[in-house]
């Protein structure tokens, strides 16, 4: 995959994730749900914390600790993702999912003090964490990482296995 490609796929994750989160953030008041189906409704919330809602009410500080920690990652996923060859498509996708999240909710930090979440997820009163397009690229790249990981056989070690005597 050329690195065209690759940052193709972070700008296209970036340009949505804002879109969505300005469109969010202008069109709803806080906590206004819109359903959508019966487990999904679009709500505003801000959350000044990490995921989750990790550190959210810590009184600021909060802020250029984890503007700090997404800069320094998408840094090196930005580096990272420009030494991948060719041939590591699946991965580069990942990392690129990766770094497009980051980046989007990095913005939002920087800017705002807060990232904007829309979209929740629940299934009869139990409600799962408000996330955007940002966590979402996160998330799966993250599942695509892992599954690379955890089931991809790696060239050399299947050479390696191949060439060796059955005892």
């Amino acid at each position: 995959m050329s690195h065209l490609l690759r940052y193709g796929i972070v700008t296209l994750i970036v340009v949505f994730d804002q879109i969505t989160k300005i469109w969010a953030d202008r069109s709803l008041e806080m906590y206004q749900q819109i359903p959508v189906t019966g487990f999904f409704n679009i709500t505003k919330a801000y959350n000044y914390g990490a995921a989750f809602s990790f550190l959210d009410n810590e009184g600021g500080w909060q802020r250029w600790f984890f503007t700090a920690i997404s800069l320094v990652v998408s840094i090196v996923l930005f580096v990272w993702l420009w030494r991948m060859t060719r041939a590591e498509r699946w991965l580069s996708v990942a990392i690129a999912l990766i770094l497009g999240g980051a980046i989007g909710n990095l913005i939002d930090r920087a800017v705002y003090g807060y990232v904007v979440d829309f979209i929740q997820v629940y299934w009869n009163t139990s409600y799962f964490p408000s996330f955007n397009i940002a966590d979402a690229a996160i998330s799966c790249g993250t599942a695509l990482l892992l599954g690379l990981t955890l089931f991809e056989k790696n060239e050399t070690t299947a050479e390696e296995s191949d060439d060796k005597p059955a005892t």
